[in-house]
Order: structure tokens, then C-alpha cells, then sequence
């Protein structure tokens, strides 16, 4: 490292033409710069620069010597330069993993809308319920839904999506619709085994948090399964409306018990704690958050 900064000093002393513009445009002391450079040419043992009073010439070797040093400082700007660019243009592999329903019903036009406007960017989205360990498995990021229990990651806001308790037009017609959550007992209940309690449903009345312990015969740990199974008339679901919105939208499935709907579940993207957070996921979260404020699909299900 010191060859290097020796290098670089010497090679300043060129272009300013002395030791004292040297060592201004350095922003070092001309001794510092001096002593630089007669370091660079003991360990080298040769004479790099002729010095007098009034001027500095290259000697020989020094000459060859400048021009790989020049060579050189020119690269590592361009490594600068380069790395710098990579911080203001998503450029690489942008890894993203998302919810199946989620991803499936409403990643894929801003994604696609993303690469196009970033051409030099790839994406890589996998769609899991499961749990991922985005650091472990080499993800930028992570749409999560509801709770976040992680707090090593930092999570932006990016949509909000009520839940909401539906079933078929034909299945209310045959059971009677429920005018209160603990007529959901007397219910077939699809249970999404994901939840963080998948036989538990929330509600509220009168500002309090409640909930109601329900059972059915289906389960799943798909929220598109679990939709599908509510419009061919097998039971109640409390889905997110970014699922069912479609449904109940056009009339496949109609909500129920609006009025003990809790606060609507949060959405985030998430991703780990760096203290350079790459173009990429910056400009990515900035992306999803001004498409999803825009009034999503699943908004418009009065």
C-alpha cells in the first residue's frame, strides 16, 4: 500500500509540474509529498526525478516508470468511476423473493415494467410461502406481508390490503349469511395453515381486538387454493382482498362482516441492513412503492 500511494504521489508531481501544486492538489503537506516520493525512489533504488531550483525532469527510468504509474491511476479511476455508476444505475442481478399469491397476482407487470425502463438489469423472483432468510439465500429483497418479527431487516411500506371474510353467493344463499363474527362457528371455515394462526380469525368490536377460534374441512397453505375453494362454494375464507378483490369485484364471492373488519394488513419489501444500499433495491422499493400507491385492483371491492 505505501508503493501504491507513493506511486500515486509521484505520478501527481508530474502532472501538476512541483512538490508544492502536488501537494495542494492532494491536500498533503510538500514535505509529506517530498518525503513520498524520495521513500518510492530508496525502495526502488533508482533516481525517478532530476530536481533544481526552478524545475523537475524525468529521469530515464523515471519516465518508464511514470507511464505504468500514470497506467495505473488511470484503472483504479475507472474502478472508481465504475463502481460509482453501479451505485446510481440498478445494473446485475436483482434477486427478489415474494409470496406465491402476492407475486403471482400482482408482481408481474411491475416487474416487467421495471426491466423495461432498466435495461441493464436482470431480475431472478422466487415465488415461496415458506420463511426465507434473505441474507442466508443471497436475495437484495423480500415482499412480506402482515407481521414482521425480523427486526435485523429494514422494511419500506409499500400497500396495505384489508381482510376480508367471503364466500360464494350460492354458499350464503344455502347457510344464511353471518351478521356477527361468532356466527362464523356455525360455518365451514377454509384455514390458511400459514397464518400466524391459521384456526384464530381477528376482528373488532366497539375498538376492542378480538378474535374467534373457527374450524372447517379444508386447509391449505395456498391463499389462491384457499380463494378458489370459497368461489366453488366449499366454505368461508379471510382472505387478503389482493386475493379475492377479482372475486368479490365480480361477483364470485361477497363479503361478509365488513363493519369487525380489523386495520388492513401491511405490505413491505424488506431487505438487509447495509450502509450502501445498492441502486438496485433503492430504486426497485421506490418503484413498487409509487405503483402500489396508485389505488391497486384490489382496493375496489365496495
Amino acid at each position: 500500500m505505501n508503493n501504491l500511494t507513493g506511486m500515486m504521489v509521484f505520478a501527481q508531481v508530474i502532472q501538476s509540474g512541483s512538490f508544492s501544486k502536488a501537494a495542494d492538489d492532494l491536500g498533503m503537506s510538500k514535505s509529506s509529498v517530498s518525503k513520498k516520493v524520495s521513500y518510492l525512489e530508496d525502495r526502488l533504488g533508482v533516481r525517478l526525478l532530476n530536481r533544481t531550483t526552478r524545475k523537475l525532469s524525468l529521469t530515464e527510468v523515471g519516465q518508464v516508470f511514470y507511464e505504468r504509474c500514470e497506467r495505473i491511476m488511470s484503472e483504479a479511476q475507472e474502478a472508481e468511476l465504475a463502481i460509482t455508476r453501479l451505485q446510481d444505475e440498478p445494473r446485475g442481478q436483482l434477486k427478489i423473493s415474494a409470496p406465491v399469491s402476492f407475486g403471482v397476482k400482482h408482481l408481474g407487470k411491475p416487474l416487467t415494467a421495471f426491466a423495461t425502463q432498466y435495461s441493464d438489469l436482470s431480475i431472478d423472483i422466487q415465488l415461496n410461502d415458506r420463511f426465507v432468510d434473505i441474507v442466508d439465500e443471497g436475495f437484495d429483497l423480500a415482499i412480506r406481508i402482515g407481521h414482521l418479527s425480523d427486526s435485523s431487516l429494514i422494511a419500506k411500506k409499500i400497500g396495505s390490503s384489508r381482510l376480508v371474510a367471503c364466500a360464494s353467493p350460492e354458499y350464503w344463499e344455502e347457510n344464511g349469511k353471518p351478521t356477527h363474527p361468532k356466527d362464523l362457528l356455525d360455518h365451514n371455515c377454509l384455514l390458511y395453515t400459514l397464518a400466524r394462526s391459521a384456526i384464530s380469525w381477528p376482528y373488532k368490536e366497539n375498538g376492542k381486538d378480538y378474535s374467534v377460534k373457527l374450524d372447517g374441512t379444508f386447509k391449505a397453505n395456498n391463499g389462491n387454493v384457499i380463494s378458489d375453494m370459497a368461489i366453488a362454494g366449499a366454505g368461508v375464507c379471510v382472505s387478503p382482498a389482493f386475493i379475492v378483490g377479482s372475486a368479490i369485484t365480480d361477483g364470485r364471492l361477497i363479503c361478509a362482516l365488513e363493519e369487525y373488519e380489523k386495520e388492513p394488513v401491511n405490505i413491505y419489501a424488506v431487505y438487509p441492513h447495509n450502509r450502501h444500499l445498492s441502486a438496485k433495491v433503492r430504486l426497485f422499493v421506490d418503484f413498487l412503492k409509487n405503483w402500489f400507491s396508485k389505488c391497486p385492483s384490489w382496493e375496489h371491492i365496495d
